[in-house]
């Protein structure tokens, strides 16, 4: 997914504030789902993030146009984690590994519908 770094996403020099990469990252995930015609949020619930690893190797400025791309690393029964990478050109800026939960709406953990499991599968680059 292409995302271009706007004013509203950078400190004062124009450098990309260190927590956007992670909203870009959930842009992504998102966008994911949109465009299979799906939502992130599921009839029996929805992911939640519990835990990350992230790696800053170089900023992204203002106006750069960024591709974030996501691969499925491991994919268990109530939860999955992604390796999401960002890229200017062919410049890797970030990294990060995520572990998301399937949570039902009382906030429980429990598994992945099987459809939604087989969606995910298809997580790569």
């Amino acid at each position: 997914m292409q995302i271009r770094v706007y004013y509203e996403d950078t400190d004062v020099g124009g450098v990309v504030y260190h927590s956007n990469y992670l909203n870009f990252c959930e842009r992504a995930r998102s966008q994911l789902f949109f465009d299979a015609g799906r939502s992130p949020i599921l009839k029996g619930g929805h992911f939640v993030a519990k835990r990350l690893e992230a790696n800053y190797s170089k900023s992204a400025k203002f106006a750069d146009i960024l591709e974030v791309k996501t691969q499925l690393v491991q994919l268990k029964s109530a939860s999955f984690t992604l390796k999401q990478q960002i890229f200017r050109e062919e410049e890797k800026l970030f990294e990060m590994k995520i572990l998301l939960v399937y949570l039902d709406f009382e906030g429980n953990m429990t598994k992945i519908p099987n459809a939604e499991k087989e969606f995910l599968s298809t997580f790569s680059y």
